[in-house]
């Protein structure tokens, strides 16, 4: 088994962790039929079913599974040790991979990867947006940014973007002309409201900080959708009443198509981290990209958008 070829594995991990074989092909520049030939080669070397394959989708089997747990940390590393070898310009090359929020990826990374990209042009940024907690390694990619979560204690987490956001509550004019405007968070109980549902499943209760304790509520759903852009839209077509990220609704608020209320019931939470695994080797694209955060803050702290506390 020892000379199995690693390009068969690389394929095989990639199409496990995309779910397709024309995913994987797309982001590789191979085509499908090349990555299934080389899972096929795989699975006969083995002897083992490593893929379910059905019309509509493509998942891991119970050995796919175990093997891609295996694999995913072991081909990090590999990548790492060719793209330092491969750093013959003098500047880090190869590809980045980051599994982020939504809210991050529409309002946080465009004015930094602009920056990055245009500094090393040599590295392939990746992203994929998902709001779920996943174990950055085990899906495959070299680090992640998420909120708040408890990260385990090898992870290293790293400030990216700003160091204070808000959710806020808003609704359209003619929507509170018809409705009445709420009051109090409790007043939200008798009125309709656009409630996010995860890939999960699950849709969290809206929370209001009073009085040094969180109020927590279910809101009567109007509307559910799992895309900021249909909820910010149902909202501003009058369906009901918004709760989310300032930066999703901002655009609307400016121009007078949704309004904001309960103001005293903004919450403030702490902006968001990149973390990955402390290790030795950090992949080239990673190390850089991290470096370019730290410079990044340091900026930021001399021209004074960053609070001493906050700045690295």
């Amino acid at each position: 088994m020892t000379d199995l070829p690693l390009a068969d594995l690389d394929a095989f991990v990639a199409v496990a962790r995309e779910r397709s074989f024309r995913a994987a092909a797309r982001l590789r520049g191979v085509s499908p039929s090349q990555l299934s030939e080389a899972v096929r080669r795989l699975e006969e070397r083995l002897a083992a079913r490593l893929l379910n394959r059905t019309t509509r989708s493509v998942t891991p089997t119970e050995a796919g599974e175990r093997l891609i747990e295996r694999l995913n940390p072991a081909i990090l590393d590999i990548r790492s040790a060719l793209e330092a070898v491969g750093e013959t310009s003098g500047q880090p090359v190869g590809r980045l991979r980051l599994n982020v929020p939504s809210a991050v990826a529409h309002f946080i990374l465009p004015d930094i990867l602009d920056p990055f990209m245009e500094l090393y042009p040599g590295i392939v940024v990746e992203i994929t947006a998902d709001d779920r907690f996943l174990d950055v390694l085990a899906g495959g990619f070299d680090a992640g940014i998420r909120y708040g979560e408890r990260l385990e204690s090898d992870m290293i987490a790293v400030p990216i973007g700003p160091r204070e956001q808000r959710f806020i509550t808003a609704a359209a004019p003619a929507y509170l002309a018809r409705h009445g405007t709420p009051q109090r968070p409790g007043d939200l109980l008798a009125h309709r409201c656009i409630v996010h549902r995860f890939l999960s499943g699950a849709m969290p209760a809206w929370e209001f900080p009073e009085e040094g304790r969180m109020v927590r509520l279910q809101p009567p759903a109007r509307f559910v959708s799992n895309l900021a852009g249909l909820e910010v839209g149902a909202a501003e077509a009058g369906h009901g009443v918004i709760r989310t990220f300032e930066e999703f609704l901002k655009p609307a608020i400016d121009a007078g198509r949704l309004v904001r209320i309960l103001v005293t019931w903004d919450e403030s939470f702490p902006g968001p981290y990149l973390y990955y695994a402390s290790r030795r080797h950090v992949p080239p694209p990673l190390r850089a990209f991290v470096d370019f955060l730290r410079a990044h803050r340091r900026r930021q702290q001399r021209d004074g958008d960053v609070p001493q506390e906050d700045a690295e």
